[in-house]
């Protein structure tokens, strides 16, 4: 059931205390700075999948901020991508500052500062979720923060497509198939990071970036062969393992970790599913290249903080942290 906060009812005088409760509830903790002198009626409506929420806001002119305080006090590393529906906002985080308009979507992290000001009627919709749920690398977020992508064509109108259609359907959604959409949005989110970052540009033949993005696919299309190792994957591209090990140092983490955290993230998403297609958790990870189910629970439950047959039955909702 959505949760609705509305000052609708109150008088302006009134307006101003319960809209900052109502904005730190729905989102993290914030300072709140309305601008106008008769502070408009302010509406939020909130839906909930898990970790992720999503909700849709008309407000007037103000202004919120997210402090240093605000942040060692509660310590939540969420990220917040907006879509822009009515209404101009400027957003400042990292050293930038932008201009969104109707149509773009923006994303803030939560754990840095961040300022958002609007002014006049705004409409706009908001979508919460934990930061490791988004597979992406922290110096590539903090390089897109406080950037205003335009919905109106290319891979980011794929991506507002998307959750904008989402967030109009939520109300249809129960907790498992809203978790399954956010999940894909997610992966879509990533995958145009990516490629906003060019990572999917055509490289030299002989460079290291173009190598590792061939060896990288190569794990991907064969994660299910339990056989899949370092010599294997060396001799499959006619490069030494020693080369091999040396382009995944370039990014801080082995081979045999990069290939672990793959098959966990595809055995995570699939114990999600499982339910519904009758599999046990074994089966998800045998499926995904792991041999020993007690092996398995144990490099889950190091990397999520839960072990996989809780994470099968209560998802996100029971997950625990180590």
């Amino acid at each position: 059931m959505p949760v609705v906060l509305s000052t609708a009812a109150l008088s302006a005088a009134d307006r101003v205390e319960r809209w900052h409760e109502a904005v730190s509830q729905a989102f993290v903790p914030l300072d709140v700075n309305l601008l106008e002198k008769d502070p408009s009626p302010g509406r939020i409506v909130t839906h909930q999948w898990g970790a992720t929420q999503v909700s849709d806001v008309q407000a007037g002119s103000q202004e919120v901020t997210r402090s240093k305080r605000l942040i060692a006090r509660d310590g939540k590393e969420l990220l917040i991508l907006t879509l822009q529906r009515r209404g101009r906002a400027v957003k400042e985080q990292d050293g930038r500052e932008c201009l969104i308009d109707p149509g773009d979507f923006s994303i803030s992290d939560a754990s840095r500062v961040f300022r958002k000001k609007v002014e006049g009627e705004v409409c706009f919709t908001s979508f919460q979720f934990p930061r490791n749920e988004l597979r992406v690398r922290d110096e590539d977020l903090r390089a897109l923060t406080a950037t205003a992508f335009s919905g109106r064509g290319g891979s980011a109108a794929l991506v507002a497509a998307y959750f904008t259609r989402m967030a109009c359907e939520a109300a249809g959604f129960n907790d498992f198939v809203g978790r399954q959409f956010v999940a894909t949005g997610l992966d879509l989110l990533a995958l145009f990071i990516n490629e906003r970052l060019g990572r999917f540009r055509p490289q030299a033949p002989d460079t290291s970036a173009a190598m590792m993005v061939r060896v990288k696919d190569h794990i991907l299309q064969n994660l299910a062969d339990p056989d899949l190792s370092p010599t294997a994957i060396a001799a499959a591209h006619f490069i030494s393992v020693r080369y091999l090990h040396k382009l995944f140092q370039l990014e801080e983490t082995t081979v045999g970790e990069w290939i672990r955290m793959q098959r966990l993230e595809r055995c995570r998403r699939d114990l999600l599913r499982s339910p519904a297609l009758g599999l046990g958790v074994a089966t998800v990870a045998r499926r995904w290249g792991f041999v020993s189910p007690s092996h398995f629970s144990r490099v889950f439950r190091a990397a999520y903080g839960i072990a996989p047959r809780d994470w099968q039955i209560h998802g996100l909702s029971g997950e625990r942290r180590p």
